[in-house]
């Protein structure tokens, strides 16, 4: 799905329904559901993780979300969370989000996936996979600067444009079925 600008509502609900033919039936129920919001507020290109469970908090869904901008989910404490998680729900279907370095023609476009999250792969950072399906959202694109300038010379407005678009999908995935 294309995130620069504002996505079209149609957009929105195209993806929303893909996702829900994805997730499995109704044996899971949505507390089963656990939004796992990888990144760090210290970079802007990082940012999209905490953002987007910010903002999924804030819609008050009845689903698990670690990974906000009070208290992120990162390298450092990722295998705690995991475990924490793994105390709190029994079979817990985990979506995780993270953003993502891509081509230039994908910077603004987020795809999702089954599978796990393999985080920090830009940096080339040893972290477990996570999740049983996954966002990402691509921030910038691959230059030949050090990779970890890439998250310093990430634009804000790529990054928002892209969590407010995931979380409207998460948003439309879970609302909905409150009705």
């Amino acid at each position: 799905m294309d995130a620069n600008g504002k996505p079209e509502e149609k957009h929105i609900e195209l993806l929303a329904g893909k996702i829900k033919e994805c997730l499995p039936p109704s044996s899971v129920t949505k507390e089963d559901v656990v939004i796992l919001c990888i990144g760090s507020d210290r970079y802007v290109g990082d940012a999209l993780g905490p953002l987007v469970g910010t903002m999924l908090e804030e819609k008050n869904l009845p689903l698990s979300v670690y990974g906000t901008l009070e208290e992120p989910v990162h390298a450092f404490n990722l295998n705690i969370i995991l475990k924490k998680i793994d105390k709190k729900k029994r079979k817990p279907v985990i979506i995780g989000i993270d953003a993502s370095l891509g081509g230039r023609e994908q910077v603004g476009h987020i795809m999702f996936k089954n599978g796990p999250l393999i985080p920090g792969t830009a940096l080339k950072k040893m972290l477990p996979e996570v999740g049983d399906y996954h966002f990402v959202g691509f921030v910038n694109y691959v230059d030949p600067l050090p990779e970890s300038q890439f998250l310093n010379d990430t634009r804000l407005y790529t990054v928002m444009n892209l969590a407010n678009a995931i979380t409207d999908v998460i948003t439309e995935v879970f609302e909905e079925e409150k009705n």
